[in-house]
């Protein structure tokens, strides 16, 4: 089986900036549907015999009908040419109250042929498919949802977290068990996973949110495990069986995946055989980020233009540049230049961080040895122009903290 696995559309993220003029659409919002389009021309063109989306199309539970429209008509070309899709819920298309519709109650509503959509864990067999294949589907665990189906109390979330994940343990090697062992297993989530590393390397840490283990999605019974949720594409057993895989969001969505490549996966899937796995890369839009922090007035604005890009690698890209300098060399920036120099681009932002240096000055009949600790803070506070109700109140603050450690230590 060759299956096509997809995650963190997001369609409807960016919708800033320039629009085209003859959809009405932010040119950004464009960049994602073009990726979306790549997506199901792949799926449709190949005849992949499965479209596996690990969930998050929007930003959000609540997308405006435009979006809706536009998600569904791909998603309807999928079924229209009798493609099967599993649409996993996200925790973005997922409401945090219980008993609210999804972003994705639409397809599961009007029971659309060869599109099912999982928002509760499942096991699905070969026969409810009518595939060769067997899915264990993990769409977002809402933490309040488990309360209010179980007898736990809210407690340490971290606790809470832990009894999540051992109830899934035990779920999911329940229906491995119950599993056919000459039928490939897919297991398809939309969470976190040990050991996965966001976008600028930042690797999950348990007690942000619920975190599966290595241990559960690495299980040898599995063929190949489809996820979604981090925006970072990755193999998180990466060189082993079973593929564990997250392909990353379709489109950069901010500059924090500047440096991201984008990509969508078709995984080969067979009984008994290695799965063969192929990265799909998406030809996004350009992030260009730079920071600049000068080390002296004379010839910072050469530098600056020095250091961007020339125009033609720069037009059409989405451009970032940072500036820290000292708060005294604010009137040698020539911003109107700077945007001269970057009207090809589809966006420029320039992000001013000035320096203001500041220094305790005592009165000439003064030494900082005359004063005390708390003589000290209330200097500092003015120097750096603190409001006087809230100085007031840390100043209070730093009294009681000073006055208990200078408590003499009692006897035992």
């Amino acid at each position: 089986m060759r299956i096509l696995h997809f995650a963190d559309a997001h369609i409807d993220m960016v919708t800033q900036g320039r629009h085209d003029p003859n959809t009405g659409l932010a040119v950004r919002t464009i960049d994602f549907l073009k990726a979306l389009d790549t997506i199901v021309d792949t799926a449709i063109a190949e005849k992949v015999d499965l479209v596996i989306f690990a969930g998050d199309a929007y930003k959000d539970r609540t997308p405006v009908p435009t979006f809706q429209r536009e998600w569904g008509r791909r998603i309807a070309r999928l079924a229209q040419a009798r493609v099967p899709v599993l649409l996993l819920v996200g925790n973005h298309d997922l409401s945090p109250a219980q008993g609210r519709a999804h972003a994705l109650q639409e397809f599961e509503t009007l029971a659309v042929p060869f599109v099912r959509v999982v928002s509760k864990p499942e096991f699905i067999k070969p026969e409810q498919l009518g595939l060769p294949v067997q899915i264990i589907a993990f769409p977002w665990v809402n933490r309040s949802s488990f309360l209010a189906n179980s007898e736990q109390s809210a407690g340490n979330i971290q606790e809470v977290y832990t009894q999540i994940e051992d109830r899934l343990i035990k779920v999911v090697d329940a229906w491995l068990s119950d599993a056919d062992p000459n039928i490939p297993v897919i297991f398809a989530a939309h969470a976190s996973v040990e050991g996965a590393v966001y976008g600028g390397e930042r690797t999950v840490m348990l007690g942000s949110d619920l975190v599966l283990s290595g241990a559960l999605v690495r299980d040898p019974r599995l063929s190949y495990v489809a996820l979604g949720h981090i925006h970072k594409a990755q193999d998180v057993n990466q060189g082993s069986q079973p593929p564990v895989i997250y392909p990353g969001s379709i489109e950069r969505v901010d500059f924090g995946e500047a440096r991201d490549d984008k990509f969508f996966v078709i995984a080969t899937v067979e009984s008994g055989a290695a799965t063969q796995v192929e990265w799909r890369k998406l030809e996004g839009r350009r992030f260009i980020d730079r920071y600049f922090a000068p080390a002296q007035a004379d010839g910072m604005m050469e530098a600056i233009f020095a250091l961007l890009p020339d125009r033609d690698e720069m037009k059409d890209a989405v451009v970032r540049l940072v500036l820290e300098y000292p708060f005294d060399w604010e009137a040698m920036i020539d911003e109107p230049a700077l945007r001269r120099h970057t009207e090809e681009c589809l966006e420029f932002h320039f992000i001013r961080k000035p320096r203001r240096e500041t220094r305790l000055r005592l009165s000439a009949d003064q030494a900082i040895s005359s004063l005390s600790s708390l003589d000290l803070l209330d200097v500092y506070w003015k120097s750096v122009n603190s409001d006087p109700q809230e100085a007031e109140e840390l100043q209070k603050l730093a009294a009681g903290i000073i006055f208990s450690s200078e408590l003499p230590e009692q006897p035992t």
